[in-house]
């Protein structure tokens, strides 16, 4: 059984609907995927109702945008009630915090490149999480950069004069919120050091202390060294260990099940859920 817990659709930062996400599963010749769009289920629906035509197993997921002394984190949460008025509060501020950063960023860019609001409109639906990934999408339209990685490395890189920060939840709170809302939460890429910094392992340690299932472990971002050292953690933690893609269509190079999880961790995972959701089968 191949089983792939991490990939994004047009709700968030993904290039193909959440329906097409499973159609690609199926041609990948995945069993099990998770939909996990950053800080919104709004996929959910899209994707359950593909699970007949596909054969694919859906796991519901979220993938939470975390920051902790100015790092980036992402969280992982699996099973959450998506009615949890805690979390939906969390999440919802979190995306407007996220559309007025790209609306600062896209002000910033203006005088340089022309960009203009009414351009990075046209790369995401209504419901949609916006990010930079959609500015950088809207540059290419424009012809301003060639692709999604030159404009990460150049106009939209943490270190640029057009960078803007957006709120983002401390990581042992969001845990916490993930199992409150008896949802089973795993951190994503914790050692993907070529994004930037990472946190220290007592960081990891408060969260496994706050509720942490699992560590993303075997992921295309980590080095054979950052694996060995997730893998080191997650056993003196107690954590289960993922693998997965991190699929987001044409967006990344990332590719469906080039990284999997076994089928007695997402038992595991299953088990941990207080929420009564699990896997959608076909």
């Amino acid at each position: 059984m191949r089983i792939d817990l991490h990939t994004h659709s047009t709700q968030s930062d993904g290039t193909e609907s959440p329906a097409d996400v499973m159609r690609s599963a199926a041609k990948a010749g995945l069993d099990v995927i998770a939909l996990t769009d950053h800080d919104t289920t709004r996929g959910w629906g899209q994707a359950a109702r593909a699970i007949a035509e596909t054969g694919v197993t859906l796991v519901p997921g979220i993938e939470i945008s975390c920051a902790y002394d100015g790092i980036s984190i992402h969280l992982l949460g699996y099973f959450i009630d998506p009615l949890d008025a805690p979390l939906l509060g969390e999440l919802e501020r979190a995306r407007s915090s996220r559309r007025t950063r790209a609306q600062r960023m896209v002000e910033r860019l203006a005088p340089d490149t022309g960009l203009r609001w009414a351009q990075v409109q046209e790369q995401f639906g209504a419901d949609t999480t916006i990010g930079r990934p959609h500015i950088a999408d809207a540059l290419v339209a424009a012809g301003v950069v060639a692709s999604r990685d030159e404009a990460f490395a150049s106009y939209l890189a943490s270190g640029s004069k057009y960078h803007v920060s957006h709120y983002a939840p401390d990581p042992a709170f969001a845990t916490r919120l993930v199992r409150a809302a008896g949802g089973v939460p795993v951190m994503a890429h914790p050692f993907a050091a070529a994004r930037g910094r990472t946190v220290d392992v007592d960081v990891i340690e408060g969260m496994a202390d706050a509720g942490l299932a699992g560590l993303e472990v075997h992921h295309r971002d980590h080095t054979a060294e950052a694996i060995g050292q997730g893998l080191k953690l997650a056993e003196r933690l107690g954590l289960l260990v993922t693998g997965s893609s991190d699929y987001h269509g044409t967006g990344k190079e990332n590719q469906l099940g080039e990284n999997t999880t076994s089928p007695e961790v997402l038992e595991a995972l299953a088990a941990q859920a207080t929420s009564g959701s699990g896997p959608l089968r076909p």
